[in-house]
């Protein structure tokens, strides 16, 4: 299901505006595509947080501007925890887009009881797919998974219509053995060696 985004338009552009705007928690943006011209653009920052917190891609638009958008670009503060600015693309329903998805686990890898640590070598994975049938994320299943295993982009289930641009070979997620520790650990209350200089004869 496509998210819905209320959509102002802002006549005031500049970093003093956009700053008093986020103030408000409407984040100013712009919307551009298809063939029409931009249109700087405020949405609530609150509902872009949790379409991207959920993995959303696309949005429906309503308000200043209607149909369908794709998030392509969001920027973030210095610190990384609040948005400053988002780029928004018009798509339309039935044409296929490139898009970059998040890649989950699921289940429980046998490699893990035999020593081995699960470790996501490829976070996201690049789709070609309808604009509707964008999804979340790509669900791996590491219940097959064993020590010295790995699963690759090709092995992934994706969506009706979703095709891989990834290279199929790229190893997505691998079983590998725990490192251990290899200096051994001080006992507790053992007082350190002292080394004394030989005296001058």
């Amino acid at each position: 299901m496509i998210d819905v985004l209320n959509v102002e338009a802002r006549d005031k552009v500049g970093s003093a505006n956009s700053r008093r705007l986020r103030a408000t928690g409407m984040l100013p943006g712009i919307l551009y595509g298809h063939g029409e011209g931009n249109l700087s653009i405020a949405v609530p920052a609150a509902r872009v947080e949790q379409v991207i917190r959920h993995g959303g891609h696309v949005v429906h638009l309503e308000g200043a501007a209607s149909g369908e958008a794709l998030i392509k670009a969001v920027q973030w503060d210095a610190l990384g925890t609040a948005l400053v600015h988002i780029d928004l693309m018009r798509v339309v329903k039935g044409e296929k887009i490139k898009v970059s998805v998040g890649v989950e686990t699921k289940g429980d890898a046998p490699g893990a009881t035999h020593g081995g640590v699960v470790e996501i070598v490829l976070h996201e994975v690049e789709l070609e797919c309808p604009v509707v049938d964008v999804p979340d994320h790509i669900i791996c299943n590491v219940s097959t998974l064993d020590l010295g295993g790995s699963i690759h982009a090709g092995e992934l289930q994706l969506p009706a219509g979703a095709k891989l641009l990834t290279a199929p070979e790229t190893v997505v997620v691998h079983c590998v053995r725990a490192a251990r520790a290899t200096e051994e650990t001080p006992v507790a209350g053992a007082e350190p060696e002292v080394v004394a200089k030989k005296s001058a004869e």
